[in-house]
């Protein structure tokens, strides 16, 4: 349910939350989660399809965990509206010691649907993403980024030239070229217009 965990100091990003331009929460660090699988997800309570991550045996994914300053929950929690806050102090590996509380924020089961023409991936949402993985875990981290992730059948809107995503960044051309080329090996459908019934803001 909705915000149940135990209060934790940490959170474990493995989306927008890894690029540090997107927030300044302190003593920010790579970690990993174990036991869950990031996928592309579309919930009502948005309009734009999101990452979220689903459990999965076996599986493991990098990330960026950081410090939420005591009574900062509040405003993490309406950046992640539409996810619930879920205790992940057991599955998180880290360089810390002795070990905080950390959570993830992930959709409820049942509150989520497959992206769609009519609900998307941005494009500034991806890059922002790709962008933090360059920078935390190098080329060979944010390919592991895309082979971590599923969903990949899911439409990406090209919104570049004008970004809905609301923390969009700029990218350097090598960046953008990385994000190409990823999407283009992976066959995405990346979508150049909007299409005729998509959300409109």
């Amino acid at each position: 349910m909705k915000n149940q965990a135990p209060k934790a100091a940490y959170f474990f990003g493995y989306g927008s939350l890894v690029n540090r331009g997107t927030h300044d929460y302190f003593d920010a660090r790579p970690a990993r989660l174990r036991g869950w699988r990031r996928v592309w997800r579309h919930t009502d309570l948005r309009s734009v399809a999101y990452l979220t991550v689903v459990p999965q045996a076996g599986a493991e994914i990098d990330g960026l965990m950081a410090a939420v300053p005591e009574g900062g929950w509040a405003e993490l929690d309406v950046r992640e509206r539409a996810y619930d806050r879920i205790d992940a102090r057991h599955h998180v590996t880290h360089d810390m010691s002795p070990a905080p509380d950390v959570v993830v924020y992930s959709i409820p089961e049942g509150k989520h649907g497959h992206p769609s023409q009519r609900c998307p991936v941005l494009l500034s949402y991806l890059d922002v993403v790709v962008q933090g993985y360059l920078r935390e875990f190098g080329e060979a981290g944010a390919r592991g980024f895309f082979d971590t992730t599923d969903g990949w059948d899911a439409p990406v809107l090209n919104d570049r030239a004008a970004p809905v995503y609301p923390r969009s960044q700029m990218l350097s051309d090598k960046e953008q070229d990385f994000v190409d080329r990823m999407l283009d090996a992976r066959h995405v459908n990346v979508m150049r217009d909007v299409p005729d019934g998509m959300w409109r803001d």
